[in-house]
């Protein structure tokens, strides 16, 4: 058993205890937005009131498994405000905000995979990309990786306010996607809901084994049966960063990593920054992914650009204004024209040697 010391839990409750009662501070998603920037607004917060934050003792949320995934926080849940945690254990948890109580958990969901997959850094792996609720349905979606012959990916939905499964979720992930295989396919990335579809995105496993390919699944959250996908054309191109799926609330962006190509291949969907239109669906034009001049370069050396997620950002009075910065393993820091990212070419701008 953990106690969740997680940091992110540790803010969310620190400025909760500031808010005015009629405040409503949900963090649904990973980041907060689906620009995934990780811009926290709070009138309550300020830097008097940020001096005087202390950890509060009282607070007891002792969980079963390894939290990988961002803890959530929604307001008017049945009995108070709701921490929402999951484990590489397969656990989910609804923790009452103020006193770490366990409002409902759900701890049935499968057993967590311990084997049958060909590499990796983690052991068990279950729930590790963080879920996203959807508050008009009052749903947490969120993917479990299930130990069996085969393993296999279920994308569920349950309420949020019960921990109930929903009516026909959840959903197979082997059986809804040709081709589609859990042993090679990790989801390390944070879901996201964007106009009724719930989207997944998949990597590989650490080591970089078996034929996996950079994936994002899209189901209709209220017609589970309707079940759409995405991959890059070559093996490789993992969906790796934390943050997932990013959204500006039309359009969905990830960032891929290295491809598995020979030279002189022509470029497969690894190592760019991919818009796909809702489905998802890739019209593989150049204005929706775009790639560094050197992209086989760093695929030869598994220098990702996809180790990070992208992040939206506006610029009011710049041409473009409307852009997505990519983080590379090469230190390298770039921004481009999300609508019109150009192919392979040279970014809007370039930062080198970026320390963080």
């Amino acid at each position: 058993m953990k106690a969740l010391t997680s940091l992110s839990l540790t803010v969310i409750l620190l400025l909760t205890a500031l808010l005015p009662a009629n405040a409503q501070v949900n963090v649904t998603q990973k980041n907060n937005n689906l620009s995934r920037d990780g811009h926290y607004i709070d009138a309550a917060l300020t830097p008097s009131n940020a001096a005087n934050l202390v950890r509060d003792t009282n607070f007891d949320g002792t969980i079963s498994g390894n939290v990988h995934a961002q803890p959530l926080y929604i307001e008017g849940g049945p009995d108070g405000p709701m921490v929402i945690v999951v484990t590489a254990s397969n656990n989910v948890y609804a923790l009452h905000a103020d006193t770490g109580t366990v409002i409902w958990s759900r701890t049935d969901i499968g057993p967590a995979a311990t084997s049958g997959f060909l590499c990796g850094n983690e052991n068990p792996v279950g729930i590790i990309g963080t879920p996203v609720v959807d508050l008009a349905s009052r749903s947490l979606f969120f993917d479990a990786l299930i130990q069996g012959a085969p393993l296999r990916h279920f994308i569920y939905s349950l309420n949020v306010d019960t921990g109930a499964t929903h009516a026909g979720w959840p959903v197979d992930v082997n059986a809804s996607v040709p081709q589609f295989e859990s042993r090679v396919q990790e989801d390390r990335g944070a879901l996201a809901v964007v106009n009724g579809i719930v989207y997944v995105p998949y990597s590989g496993y650490f080591g970089d084994c078996g034929s996996y390919r950079g994936t994002v699944v899209g189901v209709h959250i209220d017609n589970p049966s309707m079940v759409a996908s995405w991959a890059t054309a070559a093996t490789g191109g993992g969906i790796w960063g934390h943050s997932g799926v990013a959204s500006d609330g039309t359009n969905m962006f990830v960032i891929t990593g290295n491809t598995f190509t020979n030279q002189g291949d022509p470029w497969s969907g690894g190592e760019a920054v991919v818009r796909l239109q809702a489905g998802p669906v890739f019209s593989g034009n150049s204005t929706d992914f775009w790639a560094p001049t050197n992209w086989q370069g760093l695929d030869n050396s598994d220098t990702d650009l996809g180790g990070c997620s992208a992040i939206l950002v506006d610029v009011p009075g710049a041409t473009p204004s409307q852009l997505v910065l990519a983080l590379g393993k090469n230190g390298n820091a770039y921004l481009v024209n999300r609508n019109n990212l150009g192919g392979v070419a040279a970014p809007v701008a370039e930062l080198d040697n970026v320390t963080v």
